[in-house]
């Protein structure tokens, strides 16, 4: 009681509230520097991301990406040609884990397998853009002919 006392009789007591209350202030002000400097990393990575490719995107948050880069027609045959892929290692281990190849198999041919088996399935559900004319046989020529 007798502290409490001097305390107040020499100003103490208030002093005592200005630090506790500095304290306070200084451990708010060090949430919120702290709060605003993990908002502006993530905005400066949101940033960084813009920045980069598709492929560098999906690669820095490690999912799997593919591609087309190019399509490459024959001139000479239009019925030939080619995609060019890109991708990324993701891909490429996703598409082991999915059982397209395994380790020791260049990355080239189990992106290969992946990629005709996906444009087979394409032609297989119809999904190439309609109905493929593949002629009509006449069954009347066909008889006169065998007679």
């Amino acid at each position: 009681m007798l502290q409490k006392y001097f305390k107040k009789l020499m100003g103490l007591d208030k002093l005592e509230e200005s630090i506790v209350k500095a304290e306070t202030d200084l451990a708010e002000a060090n949430k919120r520097l702290e709060e605003a400097e993990k908002a502006s990393k993530v905005a400066q990575e949101q940033e960084d991301l813009a920045k980069l490719s598709p492929k560098d995107r999906a690669t820095r948050k490690k999912e799997p990406w593919v591609g087309v880069l190019n399509t490459h027609i024959n001139q000479d045959n239009i019925r030939n040609g080619f995609f060019e892929l890109d991708w990324n290692e993701q891909f490429v281990l996703k598409l082991k884990q999915e059982g397209y190849g395994f380790d020791g198999d260049k990355d080239e041919e189990i992106v290969d397998r992946w990629f005709r088996e996906l444009c087979a399935n394409v032609v297989v559900d119809g999904d190439f853009g309609g109905a493929v004319n593949t002629g009509v046989i006449d069954i009347q020529a066909v008889k006169r002919n065998n007679k």
